[in-house]
């Protein structure tokens, strides 16, 4: 390792406190200049005594987070080889919460704060931290409509830089890793349609219908009518925008409404493509029968749901993405998902998973970005900016590692048609 006086060794030495490991694999640049740590590792650069301050008060992934946000700390180089080198020391990961420190950690950390004159009131975490958004009753429809505000009312035109022409603001089905997003993009919404065994004349209900991208290919392609039912208003109103300009205004309605509060069923076939994230463990199994309940007799929804493959250590409902990101987002388990579903009285046709073509999309957003970096920038300003790359690199790598995953489970209501004796009628 190399080291250098200065301040550089110093911070090294309280990351190793809170990263509970010795050799942390960065090399740290402070703001006097002298750096720390193996040549060739991933940097990181401290650019201000407050960055520590942040750690201080918050000694884990918060304070840090909180502090690239802010601008105070920098990963110049390849954001991705940054976090896996974090992650690596098994600390920072959405694994939990981290674990406390001893007090003699505390004092150690403490004094290194003091010596660099980084002591000081704790400072108020980023504006777009979402604190505010998390009051009230949880999943009431009040506060669901607010944290889906907070997630997706940051701008249709900031989203199209990430999400490309496509719009399409889930997990891809990539025939090869060298086939383009937008392709991957029609894959998906298309073998979405043969699951749910589409046929003109038949009634969609798409919930979390985003920018109608799904809405949009289903009817144009497949001939159905559809309800599409968002709580962002900035995704309605350019989905309702896209709709009249395809001329399908007759066959597509787009509402600003809770899908506990769509009572015009039932519908030949549901689809809720990475919607149910939001709705809760405690409410799953009311999601469930509600979709159930819309359903008539034979046919099919498909629930397109991220999941949690870390078993019982669940994520830390104040680490970085709950706070900045997905307030009040939860991901189950797919025993979880398939459980509730079941209960519901809904068979189980099909499940697929997704895991590594969610990572290779997250990989595609985060280079759409960074493409258009300053352009981003000037829409929703530098900290929100940083918020969506590091939130894509995090959720790319949890992909990645297989700490997350992400599944298709396609079930029937019992009654009416039986399923095909084979699934080639959607593989």
């Amino acid at each position: 390792m190399t080291r250098t006086k200065g301040v550089a060794p110093r911070i090294a030495s309280a990351m190793s406190v809170v990263l509970g490991n010795d050799l942390i694999p960065l090399r740290l640049r402070a703001w006097d200049g002298s750096v720390a740590g193996p040549a060739g590792a991933p940097e990181l650069v401290f650019h201000s005594r407050r960055a520590l301050r942040r750690i201080l008060w918050s000694p884990g992934q918060l304070g840090l987070v909180r502090a690239y946000v802010a601008g105070e700390v920098d990963a110049p180089g390849d954001l991705f080889e940054s976090f896996a080198a974090l992650s690596s020391v098994g600390k920072f990961a959405e694994t939990g919460p981290f674990r406390s420190l001893t007090v003699r950690e505390r004092w150690t950390l403490l004094k290194t704060v003091v010596l660099l004159g980084a002591l000081g009131l704790q400072p108020a975490p980023p504006p777009e931290e979402a604190d505010v958004v998390r009051s009230g009753k949880r999943h009431s429809r009040g506060r669901d409509a607010a944290a889906i505000s907070h997630h997706y009312d940051v701008g249709n035109a900031f989203y199209s830089i990430v999400l490309g022409p496509s719009m399409v603001y889930s997990c891809a089905v990539w025939e090869d890793e060298q086939a383009g997003l937008d392709a991957a993009q029609k894959l998906k919404l298309d073998l979405v349609c043969r699951k749910l065994g589409l046929q003109p004349g038949m009634r969609l209900l798409d919930v979390g219908c985003g920018w109608g991208s799904f809405a949009l290919h289903a009817a144009e392609r497949y001939g159905v009518a559809v309800v599409g039912v968002t709580l962002s208003t900035e995704q309605a109103a350019l989905a309702r925008g896209r709709v009249a300009e395809a001329g399908l205004t007759d066959s597509i309605e787009i509402r600003i409404q809770d899908y506990r509060d769509v009572e015009d069923g039932p519908f030949d076939a549901i689809s809720s493509i990475g919607m149910s994230e939001h709705v809760g463990r405690a409410e799953i199994g009311r999601y469930a029968a509600r979709l159930r309940h819309l359903l008539r007799p034979g046919g099919r929804l498909l629930n397109h749901a991220i999941s949690w493959n870390a078993g019982e250590a669940l994520p830390d409902p104040d680490s970085f993405i709950p706070r900045y990101v997905f307030p009040d987002g939860e991901m189950l388990s797919l025993p979880e998902m398939v459980g509730a579903l079941d209960a519901a009285g809904l068979e189980v046709l099909d499940v697929e998973a997704l895991r590594r073509h969610y990572a290779l999309t997250l990989r595609a957003w985060v280079r759409n970005l960074e493409d258009h970096w300053d352009e981003a920038v000037q829409m929703v300003g530098a900290a929100r900016a940083r918020v969506w790359r590091l939130y894509l690199v995090v959720s790319a790598v949890g992909f990645e590692t297989g700490l997350t995953g992400v599944n298709q489970v396609l079930v029937q209501r019992r009654g009416g048609v039986d399923p095909p004796l084979r699934r080639t009628g959607w593989i």
